[in-house]
């Protein structure tokens, strides 16, 4: 059946976009952040793609996006979750070999715990706490945690060390920061002399990467880079800056578009849709189109948002309902049901960006991608 709205991925983007986050890397090993559902992208398309441009460590948050990962790709990557895991789930990934954070010392017992009854050993991260404030081992216990894991070494593979920066995406965050990378590398000087442990060490997300090279050490988690977006506007002008030139060098992987399943005339003098929030003041031309909030256009959007038909751009007017909303085309009237509409991506010289469309419904980036629908179809185009 045909959707109401589709989703489609550039391939070609999303190449250029892995090539530049390769090249800034160098030496260091990319892992792929791929958590909410690859941030709208759909974990199973999104991750194949990735794996035919040469990316074979993923990030996620729980077991079923790990699994997802595995059912969708061939066998030859690492897995590592970086969040929540119940204790069966433990047992799972000890199974498979999923690599997962350890941050608490209960945790750290049922590993263990799960790792003797499976008779093979949990690969697993150990999270510090340096001044995020979320989860991680207290430093303060540093000593007696490491002894603790020696004692285990045969039912943990220590697969990494590692700690989460808070707010890479802001020079307000700068002293924060750095504290936190000084306590990270005073630990990662400490943890190279004890001879047991042979280990990756791991620090930076996307934006540490730009902003603070020093944090990329062995492994860099990576997300928003790779779908095409800056962590902020501030990291990109910064970036521009830095560079000397003002062209972004990343490709907007994700374009998001519907179709017109009606148009009609409204009198002047008449109220659109839902309540009372749009008036016509002059005999208006409006389409309706099939998405609303149930499809991830937010309802915020209301007589705020725009779309794209025949290359130009259109206001929505009214409440965007559950499943509908409509836009002016007063000044095209020639448009007809069944044509195309961009709600993200471009048309002609024109471009509804995410960050545009964030701007108009108060959500950032990140925020808008991850609430987009899993059941839209999304496809794979050049």
């Amino acid at each position: 059946m045909r959707p109401t709205s589709y989703i489609e991925l550039s391939e070609s983007a999303l190449e250029a976009n892995i090539s530049f986050i390769k090249n800034m890397l160098g030496d260091t090993r990319l892992s792929s952040v791929v958590k909410g559902n690859a941030y709208g992208h759909g974990i199973p398309i999104f991750c194949s793609m990735l794996y035919k441009t040469g990316v074979r460590h993923f990030s996620v948050f729980s077991a079923n996006e790990a699994q997802e990962i595995l059912a969708s790709i061939p066998n030859d990557i690492s897995v590592m979750v970086m969040g929540f895991l119940d204790d069966d789930q433990i047992e799972w990934a000890i199974q498979k070999e999923v690599e997962f954070f350890l941050f608490e010392e209960e945790r750290l017992e049922k590993a263990i715990e799960l790792s003797k009854k499976a008779g093979k050993a949990a690969r697993v991260h150990i999270e510090l706490e340096t001044g995020m404030n979320r989860t991680g081992f207290d430093l303060k216990n540093l000593k007696k945690l490491f002894q603790y894991l020696e004692e285990n070494k045969t039912h943990l593979h220590i697969s990494g060390v590692c700690s989460h920066l808070a707010g890479a995406e802001s020079i307000a965050n700068y002293k924060r920061l750095v504290q936190q990378y000084d306590r990270f590398k005073r630990v990662k000087n400490h943890l190279s002399q004890l001879d047991w442990l042979d280990t990756t060490y791991h620090l930076a997300c996307s934006a540490a990467s730009i902003q603070y090279p020093k944090t990329r050490m062995d492994l860099a988690r990576i997300g928003i880079l790779q779908y095409g977006f800056f962590p902020s506007n501030e990291v990109l002008v910064q970036y521009l800056t830095k560079h000397k030139t003002q062209e972004n060098p990343l490709k907007r992987v994700i374009s998001w578009k519907t179709r017109v399943m009606a148009v009609k005339e409204v009198k002047a003098g008449e109220f659109i849709g839902y309540g009372t929030s749009f008036f016509t003041n002059i005999k208006t031309k409006v389409a309706v189109l099939p998405v609303g909030y149930a499809q991830g256009f937010a309802r915020s959007l209301s007589n705020q948002g725009k779309v794209l038909i025949r290359g130009k751009r259109f206001d929505v007017v009214g409440t965007v309902n559950m499943n509908m909303t409509i836009v002016d085309i007063t000044e095209c009237d020639t448009i007809e049901v069944g044509e195309e509409v961009i709600l993200i991506g471009k048309q002609g010289d024109l471009e509804i960006s995410v960050s545009s469309f964030s701007n108009f419904s108060d959500m950032v980036n990140y925020e808008l991608l991850t609430r987009l629908p899993e059941n839209i179809t999304r496809t794979v185009v050049k």
